[in-house]
């Protein structure tokens, strides 16, 4: 009897051989064509003023600070935290601020927050406000749309009349 041989037929393609077969080495450089997708840059840590550091001058950032020692200035930045021993004597603004400390001046911040361990004499102008109990205020609260914006007015259309009119330079 005769039997069929395997030899003369082509062999059947195993499930990994199935697969298309790409090859890439370490040094292969993307074409410009390609679409390569990058992790996001990772944020920035604080930068930490320092208990025993004091500060004479005004402090501007996009970025964000946490302020444990003294600064004669005013303060810009993204998230101001005001540590416990930290004191400001000079106008805050901020997307978001935590005062822990004290504060001498005004505060313009979307979210702002007094803990129990604040300490602000000035006024507070802002869209969102927490106040712990505890916390020491003394000075005006007053809602804006916008409160980072020193020259818009408040949603009653009336400006602050306590503010000082702005300067050019």
């Amino acid at each position: 009897m005769f039997s069929k041989s395997k030899i003369n037929e082509p062999a059947k393609p195993s499930a990994e051989e199935k697969a298309p077969m790409t090859l890439s080495t370490p040094a292969s450089t993307p074409s410009p064509n390609e679409f390569k997708a990058s992790a996001p840059k990772p944020k920035p840590p604080a930068s930490t003023l320092s208990a025993d550091l004091h500060i004479t001058g005004n402090i501007k950032t996009s970025g964000d600070i946490n302020v444990e020692g003294s600064v004669d200035g005013d303060i810009r930045a993204h998230l101001l935290t005001i540590g416990e021993s930290a004191t400001i004597k000079g106008e805050v603004i901020a997307d978001d601020v935590v005062i822990n400390g004290r504060i001498i001046g005004r505060v313009r911040g979307l979210k702002v927050r007094l803990t129990a361990t604040a300490r602000v004499e000035g006024d507070i102008i802002h869209k969102t406000i927490a106040i712990e109990s505890g916390a020491h205020f003394e000075g005006s609260v007053q809602r804006q749309d916008d409160p980072l914006n020193p020259n818009r007015q408040g949603k009653s259309g009336v400006s602050n009349p306590g503010a000082a009119p702005a300067k050019a330079e």
